[in-house]
């Protein structure tokens, strides 16, 4: 009885040692299929000619590896090869950037304020021989009717209007605070009523709710600054009673009762840390929404007074003027003041990066 050639080549030994990198099939002499290495099938071939010391012989013999790749030869996954090979110092990760962008922006606002500051008396100097100039070297932003620099009055105006904007800003989110908090931690009730209350303020248009409790203030930066305080808190508040629910229903601060902390330290030691960075980041977006609001009631006459440089003073001005083709009196200002609260949400959209779990390692 013929033996097949298989079991001779496996019993010859041929078969432990052959490559595993590729199998070709092949019939030879007798038609029986054989199986071997694309690199080197002599060990197989010889077991099945019916040779047995050629086949262990030739089976014995360890395949040649295959040649490493030159470093000229195109690489599998092209340029990506050198990047995931790229030393650590040598790249720098995504986090590092969100820090930089976040501190040229904070940069950059601390400079238009304090530059602001220091220019608040250039600001409002006249000089009726360089009235209605347009822009140029020696004035960049051109002049007013008054022969005042627009340049310097937008620096003032902007100065103005984030410092104004930055204590409403703070004041708002104070309110949303202690009524989300309140709304979390009180109970039923007093989660129906700072709910009823948020649905309350949010039903009525921002601007309206502005000018009506700027007027009622008697104007001036004192109605600006408490018509923007009471106006933009309910968002946030929301977002802050969202938070302490969700930290209440944790297994840590589970946990932590279990253990027998009371409330006050489960508040300072758990909840505090868990909503304070998503209070922030509110904070934050609460800035350009504020300054641009100070703005627009103040453009409408309900805020600041005329005599105190501001931009929407500057672009209210303005208006009666760009007919007469001194276009420069409202673009500038108005660029700069979109400039500004870009550098507000980029500061607030970096910060949200590095502080919230989900993107804070990317």
């Amino acid at each position: 009885m013929r033996e097949k050639p298989f079991a001779r080549a496996r019993r010859a030994g041929s078969f432990g040692r052959v490559r595993e990198d590729g199998w070709a099939a092949a019939c030879e002499g007798d038609g029986a299929p054989r199986i071997a290495p694309s690199g080197d099938s002599s060990g197989i071939r010889a077991a099945s000619t019916g040779d047995g010391a050629a086949a262990a012989a030739e089976g014995s013999r360890v395949a040649t590896p295959a040649a490493a790749p030159s470093p000229s030869a195109p690489s599998l996954f092209g340029s990506r090869a050198e990047v995931l090979h790229r030393p650590r110092a040598a790249r720098m990760g995504n986090r590092a950037l969100t820090l930089a962008a976040l501190a040229l922006a904070v940069a950059a606002l601390s400079a238009v304020v304090v530059s602001g500051a220091l220019v608040a008396d250039a600001a409002t100097a006249t000089d009726f021989s360089q009235k209605n100039l347009a822009p140029s070297w020696a004035h960049p932003f051109g002049t007013d009717w008054m022969g005042r620099d627009m340049l310097l009055r937008t620096l003032a105006g902007l100065s103005t209007s984030v410092l104004v904007g930055l204590l409403a800003a703070g004041v708002s989110a104070a309110i949303a605070l202690v009524l989300g908090a309140a709304a979390a931690l009180g109970g039923r009730r007093v989660d129906a009523a700072v709910t009823w209350l948020i649905d309350l303020v949010m039903g009525v248009p921002h601007i309206v709710l502005l000018i009506l409790v700027s007027f009622a203030l008697g104007k001036g930066a004192l109605g600006v600054t408490v018509g923007v305080a009471v106006t933009h808190w309910p968002s946030l508040a929301r977002v802050v009673r969202a938070e302490i629910l969700q930290c209440r229903q944790s297994a840590f601060v589970a946990t932590a009762r279990k253990l027998g902390q009371g409330p006050v330290r489960i508040a300072t030691r758990h909840m505090l840390p868990y909503v304070l960075p998503q209070f922030i980041v509110g904070l934050i977006l609460l800035f350009p929404h504020a300054i641009l609001h100070e703005a627009a009631i103040t453009f409408l006459g309900f805020g600041l007074p005329p005599e105190q440089p501001a931009i929407g003073v500057i672009l209210s001005e303005s208006m009666g003027y760009l007919s007469a083709g001194m276009w420069w009196l409202a673009v500038f200002p108005g660029l700069a003041l979109i400039a500004c609260v870009l550098l507000f949400d980029g500061a607030g959209s970096s910060l949200r990066k590095l502080v919230d779990p989900h993107s804070a390692q990317e």
